[in-house]
């Protein structure tokens, strides 16, 4: 399905712009042109899901500089890069900041068709990942004070006894709170409990000693 995705592009030729636009859309895509990457920042208060495909010389911000803004802001939106053939070495660095692709200009359709293909998918991939991260981190605001304690010191790799020394509670009490978090995460065992919440970044806080 192509239809749920925006292709931005952003390149100061007009002629480029709109060829590129009317091949995307011709393959089913939604397209956002910009003339310029400082027009383009104006929008990225509300980007929906999609990719960037970006010239890499440009007036004011190139592409190299629109990357990084993007990349400086936390936009996880992936990018595609657009260059002429005494460019690849910018676009060759381009890559290396995280770039999805580079294309030389001029390009096949089926070039740049693809490389939208994989950037999209790669966008997909990114919300699935950030709504899975944001589901957990809603389950870790639900677990109580001492499940939560309970919770980093499995992520350490600590058995239920060193748990209980640690906590100054019981082992029977370490087991009873380990299934309350097990439930609570819904997780089906205990790595991919601890897979949950490495991925919502809910490192340990420590393992001092506690009282019940």
């Amino acid at each position: 399905m192509t239809n749920d995705a925006t292709v931005f592009v952003v390149d100061d030729d007009e002629a480029v712009r709109d060829s590129v636009a009317v091949l995307l859309e011709t393959a089913g895509y939604r397209v956002k042109a910009f003339e310029s990457g400082r027009v383009f920042l104006e929008q990225t208060a509300s980007l929906p899901l999609g990719c960037a495909l970006i010239d890499v010389r440009m007036p004011e911000i190139d592409g190299l500089a629109l990357q990084e803004t993007l990349r400086a802001r936390g936009i996880a939106l992936p990018v595609i890069i657009m260059t002429g053939h005494g460019d690849v070495p910018m676009a060759v660095r381009a890559m290396r900041a995280g770039a999805v692709d580079f294309i030389e200009k001029p390009f096949p359709d089926e070039v740049i068709l693809d490389s939208v293909a994989r950037a999209l998918n790669q966008a997909r991939e990114r919300q699935r990942e950030a709504g899975e991260a944001a589901a957990v981190r809603g389950r870790l605001e639900a677990l109580t004070p001492r499940e939560r304690e309970v919770l980093d010191q499995l992520v350490l790799g600590h058995p239920n006894k060193v748990i209980a020394i640690n906590l100054d509670i019981s082992p029977r009490t370490v087991e009873i709170h380990r299934a309350r978090v097990m439930e609570k995460m819904q997780a089906r065992n205990l790595s991919e409990l601890v897979r949950m919440a490495l991925s919502a970044s809910a490192m340990p806080r420590g393992g001092g000693q506690h009282t019940e």
